[in-house]
């Protein structure tokens, strides 16, 4: 008999995918990457989300890097695997291949090119992937990203899909973007695991019942972050979140994930992480890049972070 996995909890970054000059997953740097953060603040990792460019990868790119993740021994019973697509075929092939991998959490975006959608067109998106891939140990995370998808997770949508497939329904990334939006669905389904989009809302979410955050820029503040997770019951946790904000909105001001890659690439000597899929673009070098890189050294609590990543 399987043996279930503990439900995700706490910091996970949303994990950036490495790639080649020829725009390939760069599988040895990814899982370089992947081992630094889980020693370095993460419980976790959720790769091929947004800022992991999963929608500017093939099905079989991505199937590959789950498969990847797997032979390479990174712990597949703490990630949140992305499986959002527009086909419902693809979403359904890609939950597959993360179960098989051995992970049983899946991050889900609706699908995104068709606008406003009914309700009962979303349910039947969710549930035909729930249905197809015919796995009770399957838990499924809804992402409500509404800035980039369009498509809203709606407490209503969230409510016929608890009622009709129970604990499948596992929880909700909130990337809203708004902390009351992330409240309303808390207190809409008390027990559900929500997980918020953004860091800078790490402590409110802990301390109204959520289970954590997955982020963007976690791939560069884990080491501040867990700090936060770990006191958030205490007096401490109001100051390690202010430091932990103010690297946030820093990050959030320059493109995603072009900031991000930009940053590893300065601290890390991997100049591979400037590499980025169209349309996605690098920073401008010579303006923004160091522009960015002048305000994270000038924070007392990224400096001695910073060196410390440099020294890997």
């Amino acid at each position: 008999m399987k043996v279930e996995s503990a439900r995700p909890r706490g910091v996970y970054a949303a994990v950036l995918t490495p790639v080649t000059e020829a725009l390939q997953p760069d599988i040895k740097l990814f899982a370089e990457h992947c081992r630094w953060l889980l020693a370095n603040g993460c419980d976790g990792l959720a790769p091929l989300g947004t800022t992991g460019e999963a929608n500017s990868l093939s099905l079989a790119q991505r199937i590959s890097l789950v498969e990847a993740m797997a032979a390479t021994r990174l712990p597949m019973a703490r990630c949140i695997v992305g499986a959002g697509s527009c086909a419902l075929a693809d979403a359904v092939a890609l939950t597959r291949a993360t179960l098989a991998a051995g992970c049983d959490n899946v991050l889900l975006l609706p699908p995104f090119y068709y606008k406003n959608p009914s309700e009962d067109g979303l349910f039947a998106f969710f549930a035909e992937v729930i249905e197809r891939v015919s796995e009770d140990r399957l838990r499924l995370y809804l992402y409500h990203f509404p800035r980039l998808s369009t498509v809203p997770i709606t407490i209503p949508l969230i409510r016929r899909l608890t009622k009709a497939y129970g604990p499948r329904i596992a929880g909700l990334k909130d990337s809203s973007g708004d902390w009351s939006n992330t409240k309303a669905f808390l207190e809409a389904f008390p027990g559900f695991d929500v997980f918020s989009g953004s860091e800078e809302f790490l402590l409110d979410n802990l301390r109204a019942g959520g289970v954590g955050c997955i982020s963007a820029s976690v791939n560069v503040t884990a080491p501040l972050a867990q700090p936060v997770h770990r006191a958030w019951a205490t007096p401490q946790a109001d100051k390690l979140q202010r430091e932990l904000t103010e690297v946030r909105l820093i990050l959030q001001a320059y493109p995603t994930p072009a900031s991000l890659k930009q940053v590893l690439a300065e601290i890390t000597g991997h100049r591979q992480w400037l590499n980025l899929i169209p349309p996605n673009h690098p920073l401008a070098a010579t303006t923004q890049a160091v522009e960015l890189m002048a305000r994270l050294r000038a924070l007392p609590q990224m400096q001695a972070m910073l060196g410390a990543r440099a020294a890997v």
